[in-house]
């Protein structure tokens, strides 16, 4: 089934979802810093396990190496990516980052803080992944048709085979050159997204030497 377009969603919802994207972009900082500190206080309030830090990294070194592939390979706002990870979701940064954030999670074992991380996503990346569609179904004429191929979060088995002429609806219709190009290392150094790969590095770091260091600034000082 085709997804919907942006005009079968009736007013009233489209209003309710402007306002909400609204409240996302407002509160997307400040919750960043609230779950940051959230993070470091139950590094404090109990020593990480050893194992469930080794554990983490299945699920936060794919996330760091999905989001470093995803960067290398979209041209944003200029061509509709549709090859590399964008060939199994439409959304493999988001997807990315919440094998991070779940990662992290794990590494903590602190239910309070996997519950913090699921609704903090839920409350931002839901309604700007519906706006960068609205974006992206209004620019882009092939949208819908690579919509009906590749899901919107979690990953196809296998990748979906868009083909130039198969990316378009029509003969008419452009072709985005990012439908069949590859990883670009140019393109990930311009997202910086190597932002990603040295923040998950500190958050280790903190993991293992934090609360350790603590104790003897504590020790000394008493």
């Amino acid at each position: 089934m085709s997804e919907p377009t942006q005009h079968s969603t009736p007013p009233k919802a489209r209003s309710m979802q402007w306002r909400w994207k609204k409240v996302a972009r407002r509160i997307r900082v400040p919750l960043g810093f609230f779950t940051a500190a959230v993070y470091l206080f139950e590094i404090v309030r109990r020593a990480p396990h050893p194992a469930a830090i080794a554990w983490s990294g299945l699920l936060v070194l794919p996330g760091v190496a999905l989001r470093a592939a995803a960067s290398g390979t979209v041209k944003k706002n200029q061509e509709l990516t549709v090859a590399g990870p964008y060939a199994y979701t439409r959304n493999p940064l988001y997807l990315g980052s919440t094998l991070i954030a779940a990662g992290f999670a794990v590494a903590l074992l602190s239910w309070p803080m996997a519950l913090l991380l699921a609704v903090g996503f839920a409350a931002i990346y839901v309604p700007v992944i519906a706006s960068e569609e609205q974006f992206l179904r209004a620019t882009f004429l092939e949208f819908d048709n690579y919509c009906r191929s590749v899901p919107r979060f979690f990953p196809r088995v296998t990748p979906a085979k868009l083909s130039r002429a198969s990316a378009a609806q029509s003969d008419s219709e452009p072709v985005t050159k990012a439908a069949t190009g590859g990883f670009s290392f140019a393109l990930y150094l311009k997202h910086r997204e190597y932002n990603s790969a040295l923040g998950a590095a500190l958050l280790y770091l903190s993991l293992i030497y934090l609360r350790p260091v603590l104790e003897v600034v504590m020790h000394r000082s008493w």
